[in-house]
């Protein structure tokens, strides 16, 4: 699939995502956070439906095996609601597997390299498998569209290298975009040299949580590399940076880097969706963009929401 974007129900041309948070989690479940699993059928479907009725068409769920994806609902959450849904495979951090030191990890966190870049290929390219690691029965299982890994605060650990050289390896079998939460934005120049050297260049690569570190000349260095800046997580919890979201966009846009810039909610919790945790994927569209559209202009705000998902999220071609 060259040039291509895999959603779970089947490719579509770039061209065809519209308007897209690139960033969001319709199901998720952690050990690491409090607030809430998001575990339910019928609250992802609503909150899919909220985004489509505010004028969304594309949600990115970066939520990635043994973290509650419930890959067999969302084909059926993207044809009853009309959005479409690409799914991740890949590896968090390890604080996300395990309850305790002491735990047994969660299915898929003990895997070596070459095994965590068999399972990324296998559901990027065959289907995803259930949340205890067992195919999907589906004569047809939903394939994933993303590679999702994580890097530290300033750092990596053993487990977090194992996933990004297997993300790499993943990558060059299939030519599948990556996506990497920065722990509150830091690491990305790092994280970025680890990819490239296992093969995935800065130009497949998305970068998240990049508006915790509101660095304009990080940001800066970081798209004229080549990677997609994710602007994602407007919430109470993160309110302190959410204001500077417009010059940090508009610093981008002077340097000439406007094609570089996508949009994201990240409501990882129950507690941190709206109307009481602050923005989900509708409010993301009503209340994030039509506030940045007033700093810098409707037509960059349709491009970073409308046409640079479609090259960011498409397959190596």
């Amino acid at each position: 699939m060259r040039g291509l974007v895999r959603t779970v129900r089947g490719d579509l041309p770039p061209g065809e995502l519209g308007v897209t948070d690139a960033h969001d989690h319709l199901l998720l479940e952690t050990p690491a956070f409090t607030g809430g699993p998001l575990d339910r059928e019928p609250t992802a479907s609503a909150m899919a439906r909220d985004f489509k009725a505010a004028g969304g068409q594309t949600l990115v769920q970066w939520t990635p095996p043994g973290m509650g994806r419930r890959a067999e609902w969302l084909p059926g959450i993207a044809a009853r609601t009309g959005v479409h849904i690409i799914a991740a495979t890949g590896l968090h951090q390890a604080r996300h597997y395990t309850a305790t030191a002491q735990a047994r990890p969660r299915w898929p966190a003990a895997l070596e390299p070459a095994a965590l870049a068999a399972l990324f290929t296998e559901e990027l390219t065959v289907g995803m498998r259930r949340d205890d690691g067992a195919p999907d029965p589906a004569a047809a299982p939903a394939r994933a569209g993303v590679i999702k890994v994580a890097a530290g605060y300033h750092g990596t650990d053993e487990h977090e290298r194992r996933a990004l050289d297997a993300a790499g390896a993943a990558h060059r079998a299939t030519g599948a975009p990556v996506c990497v939460h920065l722990e509150l934005g830091t690491h990305g120049p790092a994280v970025l040299a680890r990819l490239e050297a296992a093969g995935v260049p800065p130009k497949h690569v998305i970068l998240g949580h990049l508006a915790r570190n509101p660095d304009a000349a990080l940001h800066t260095e970081l798209a004229a590399s080549g990677a997609y800046l994710a602007y994602d997580g407007p919430r109470r919890d993160t309110h302190a940076t959410d204001w500077r979201l417009g010059d940090l966009v508009r610093a981008l846009l002077e340097a000439g880097h406007g094609d570089r810039i996508m949009l994201g909610a990240d409501t990882p919790t129950a507690d941190r969706r709206a109307p009481n945790g602050g923005p989900g994927p509708a409010a993301l569209l009503t209340d994030t963009a039509a506030a940045l559209a007033r700093r810098v202009g409707e037509d960059a705000v349709h491009t970073i929401l409308a046409v640079n998902p479609g090259r960011a999220f498409a397959w190596r071609g």
